[in-house]
């Protein structure tokens, strides 16, 4: 058997030139192609090995960085590099700013090729730390180990791990350690999850085989101080499962909600699974200007609390509510921005696609003693027709919160035949922003756009655009 041809290219003395999407920066190889390099940043002079040769660019890694950038940083995480998690934690914070603004720019320009005011500055985060009020975290039984660790000859005790899926590789798990994106009890939690585990000698997943024990952990906390902790279990072994559970509610036991869901599908989504409550509520719940917000295990709730608060400050300013208006909230999710935006509005109608989030907008809304907020469920393209119009009349504002695939064409459609004086469209993907702000350029125009970070240490940023009717006058 012929030993495999070695395809790899090495390049000495590379210049990374730019940030690219998902995290990756960009340099040049001598042909002119692009080269395509993570945990690098722009201004490293680097040595670089091309693993993956494409027609018109190619993938590589960095094997020696020459001359570090004025921009790069020591990253304080442990596990950068091996978890795909802070792909930018090795930059400046500032220059994270200038990259994310620069892309949205460049989608906004380049996709939508549409006239732009000015943009705004981008609204940086604090803290850039220890933000996400939501983690997840997979078990497997054969933990990931570094390349580092296999040049070393590190054999680890246990092979079990708990933690976060290496990039591209779905059934590879990284042992996590510490986590510096959650703040709290969060990484005790989950410490505490792994050991006892061990102890009662409980089976970690395998995903390929599809057996064991204990499959994936998500903690929840708010501002407020409650924590919500779900462990989903693959096989059903009730007895086992009490006993886990017992020591964690024991070790912990100012935890709000203690959850699981035992889970034999092939994925481990728990949307179409049943949440059993262990101890505790089912739910948590977050503040925001006095408005509180129920959180269930199911529901979407933006993952930087202070800065959804910010977010959604800018999207009331730019609706420029006066207290006559009727708005509609598309993409509603729980009602978060309808209800924040409530108390400057005639009357809000929020849709959305997912039943829970509806169930758990109308109660927050109840709680909240929230009288002009109404929320529909169905399907978006569905929904948002000519008889909803019919019954609710004519919207004076539209505020659009899309998933990251932006807004179907029927949707899009729609709004311009709605014709609403204000169109205000928040995005986390500003790509497929642009190309919907194209089909909205026959009537209308765009006024305002600010990016706002919600995610600092990763490439990951919203945009918030506001549309006005052209010639509404």
């Amino acid at each position: 058997m012929k030993p495999k041809k070695d395809n790899r290219i090495f390049l000495e003395h590379i210049t990374v030139t730019d940030a690219a999407a998902k995290g990756v920066s960009v340099a040049k190889a001598p042909d002119g192609k692009v080269i395509f390099i993570p945990n690098v940043i722009p201004g490293d002079v680097i040595d670089v090995t091309i693993y993956k040769k494409k027609k018109a660019y190619y993938e590589g890694v960095a094997t020696r960085i020459i001359t570090p950038s004025a921009d790069r940083i020591e990253p304080i995480c442990a596990h950068f590099g091996s978890c795909g998690g802070c792909k930018w934690q090795n930059m400046t914070y500032d220059k994270q700013l200038f990259y994310k603004s620069q892309e949205v720019w460049n989608h906004l320009s380049r996709i939508g090729k549409i006239p732009l005011p000015e943009p705004e500055p981008i609204l940086g985060a604090n803290p850039q730390f220890g933000y996400r009020n939501k983690m997840e975290f997979g078990f497997s039984n054969s933990s990931w180990l570094t390349p580092d660790e296999i040049a070393s000859g590190f054999v680890p005790a246990s092979r079990n791990a708990l933690g976060f899926h290496i990039p591209r590789m779905w059934d590879k798990i990284l042992n996590i350690n510490y986590c510096h994106l959650q703040e709290g009890d969060s990484n005790a939690i989950r410490n505490f999850v792994r050991e006892e585990a061990e102890r009662k000698g409980l089976t970690f997943f395998d995903a390929r085989q599809q057996t064991g024990l204990l499959r994936t952990l998500m903690i929840r906390q708010t501002s407020t101080g409650e924590i919500m902790v779900l462990i989903q279990f693959f096989e059903p072994d009730q007895l086992a499962i009490n006993d886990f559970l017992a020591s964690i509610q024991h070790q912990f036991s100012h935890l709000t909600s203690l959850l699981y869901v035992i889970n034999q599908k092939a994925n481990d989504t728990i949307y179409d699974q049943e949440i059993h409550t262990f101890y505790g509520r089912d739910y948590i719940e977050e503040e925001m200007e006095g408005l509180r917000f129920r959180i269930t295990a199911k529901s979407f709730y933006q993952t930087n609390s202070s800065q959804a608060y910010e977010l959604y400050k800018i999207t009331r300013e730019m609706a420029g509510l006066t207290g006559n208006e009727l708005v509609f909230d598309l993409y509603t999710g729980t009602g978060t921005i309808a209800q924040f935006v409530s108390k400057s509005a005639k009357k809000v109608i929020g849709i959305e696609a997912v039943p829970e989030a509806i169930a758990d907008a109308k109660i927050n809304a109840q709680h909240n003693q929230i009288t002009n907020c109404d929320f529909l469920v169905g399907d978006m393209k569905n929904v948002f027709n000519d008889d909803f119009l019919a019954k609710y009349g004519q919207p004076d504002v539209i505020i659009t919160d899309p998933p990251r695939d932006g807004m179907h064409a029927a949707v899009v459609e729609q709004l311009l035949k709605v014709k609403a004086v204000k169109i205000v469209y928040v995005s986390c993907n500003s790509a497929t922003q642009a190309r919907d702000l194209a089909l909205l350029d026959t009537l209308y125009e765009v006024k305002r756009t600010r990016a706002v970070d919600m995610f600092p240490q990763t490439h990951h940023v919203e945009n918030v655009v506001l549309l006005e009717l052209k010639n509404a006058n």
